[in-house]
């Protein structure tokens, strides 16, 4: 059988229209063991020690679409983040009316990628965290305008995520 990153390698080749967590399931490795394996202009990794730092950033960004995928059944919401605050153990988000609430474990997110790979055929950029397990707990794709275009301003912003490698 060979090496998980040749499978990786192989699978994005046959099927470059594959999500990540289609080709995990796929693999039946976790999501984050694939994420971890895929070519340099597609992932960029960072450690979970960063999550607070990232989602201050995020709150600023404006529209971005908060994905939750469980048992199979996707959950969006398409609003800003909400600024957090630490307490209790929690980064606890208290978002007005249609925005994302809830309390993130921040000490349970052990790794996060800045994925760069088109979804249905469209430009797609995410910044996804994952648990010691290498599940995903949730994912931020970078919003779009109502033609359909990601804000540019957000594409950029999220390429400075990049400089956390080196803090």
């Amino acid at each position: 059988m060979p090496e998980l990153t040749t499978q990786v390698l192989e699978l994005l080749a046959a099927e470059p229209k594959l999500r990540p967590a289609d080709m995990a399931r796929r693999l039946s490795v976790p999501e984050w063991e694939l994420a971890r394996r895929l070519p340099a202009d597609i992932i960029f990794t960072l450690p979970g020690i960063h999550a607070q730092t990232i989602l201050e950033q995020v709150s600023e960004w404006g529209r971005v679409t908060t994905i939750m995928e469980v048992a199979g059944s996707v959950f969006e919401v398409k609003a800003s983040i909400p600024k957090g605050r630490v307490g209790h153990g929690y980064y606890n988000l208290f978002g007005e009316p249609g925005q994302l609430h809830g309390h993130l474990k921040l000490d349970a997110v052990a790794n996060i990628s800045l994925q760069s790979k088109p979804h249905r055929g469209n430009e797609a950029y995410a910044v996804v965290f994952y648990d010691a397990h290498g599940s995903c707990i949730f994912k931020i794709y970078l919003g779009r305008d109502e033609q359909g275009t990601l804000y540019p301003e957000q594409v950029m912003a999220f390429n400075a995520l990049k400089e956390l490698k080196h803090v």
